[in-house]
């Protein structure tokens, strides 16, 4: 009798041991985390307000995969996509001098040449390459000849930084590989299509262009920062409603070539991205809970 039920204890045992064995544990699906955009347009001096974006979105630790910027977006964002934090894009903004980034020649084309703009861009992230950037980066210009966007993921960030920033009749036009290329604002000021292009899930827009006013006494800076973006509008309205959300500074002030009101922009791009971080989150959240949902 003891023996009996010792043997049928033995049983249960590997049955048991057996049926663990042919049924191992589900391996646990990895989440995927959406990759986040944020895309910066252009608009002169006023894009010191994305440094500020910058500072409240690192930290409320919403750091972006992909970088996308047009024009002063693109300078602003080549910086901090080449791993400078946003503290050091704050201190070189407040001590960067018109001289830094402006050398006056004489040309029909305009009255900067862009080279030394070029050059502290290249300074700045060290001599690296575009591809080398720890978060992926496209500046966007416009290829003069043809009118058409260019995209630039490679090479020199001065190069195409520079393109991007070169204001037709206030910059030469910036000369790659034999071809001009002026200021991507003029094809698209805040490019929302080149970042879904490039496989964002989450696109945060900073939107920082012109508007017109009737009524309003304008200088010759703001009326050049007005034309571009009237060039520009039919874009703008093209590409806003694919981002998910809008941040939008009150920068609508300060003049393109405007240094000295650098400070103010920082701050209102803080106020505008502080105010817009609830659907910020929940628009990383809703994608996050899409990329992973289990299928019935």
């Amino acid at each position: 009798m003891f023996f009996g039920i010792n043997r049928c204890l033995v049983l249960v045992s590997v049955m048991l041991l057996t049926s663990c064995q042919q049924a191992p544990l589900a391996p646990v699906k990895p989440t995927r985390e959406p990759v986040v955009a944020l895309v910066l347009g252009g608009g002169g001096a006023k894009g010191f307000a994305h440094i500020g974006v910058i500072k409240v979105l690192e930290s409320h630790g919403i750091r972006p995969k992909l970088v996308v910027g047009t024009s002063a977006g693109s300078f602003v964002g080549g910086l901090y996509a080449s791993g400078l934090s946003p503290f050091a894009l704050q201190q070189l903004a407040l001590n960067l001098e018109e001289s830094d980034v402006r050398d006056l020649t004489l040309s029909r084309q305009g009255f900067l040449l862009g080279q030394k703009l070029q050059d502290y861009i290249n300074v700045q992230v060290n001599q690296q390459p575009i591809q080398n950037f720890p978060i992926r980066f496209a500046a966007v210009a416009t290829e003069a000849d043809s009118g058409r966007k260019v995209v630039f993921t490679r090479g020199s960030a001065g190069q195409a930084i520079r393109a991007s920033c070169s204001i037709p009749n206030v910059f030469v036009p910036a000369t790659i590989a034999g071809k001009e290329y002026v200021d991507g604002g003029l094809v698209s000021p805040i490019p929302v299509e080149t970042a879904r292009d490039m496989g964002a899930d989450v696109v945060i827009a900073v939107d920082i262009s012109a508007r017109p006013t009737a009524g309003q006494t304008r200088s010759a800076w703001a009326l050049l920062d007005q034309t571009i973006n009237i060039m520009g509008q039919q874009a703008i309205n093209r590409e806003l409603p694919l981002a998910d959300v809008v941040i939008k500074p009150m920068v609508l002030g300060v003049g393109t070539l405007e240094l000295e009101s650098k400070h103010r922009s920082l701050l209102e791009g803080e106020r505008a991205a502080q105010a817009k971080l609830p659907a910020i989150l929940a628009a990383i959240a809703k994608k996050r809970a899409e990329l992973n949902a289990v299928a019935p």
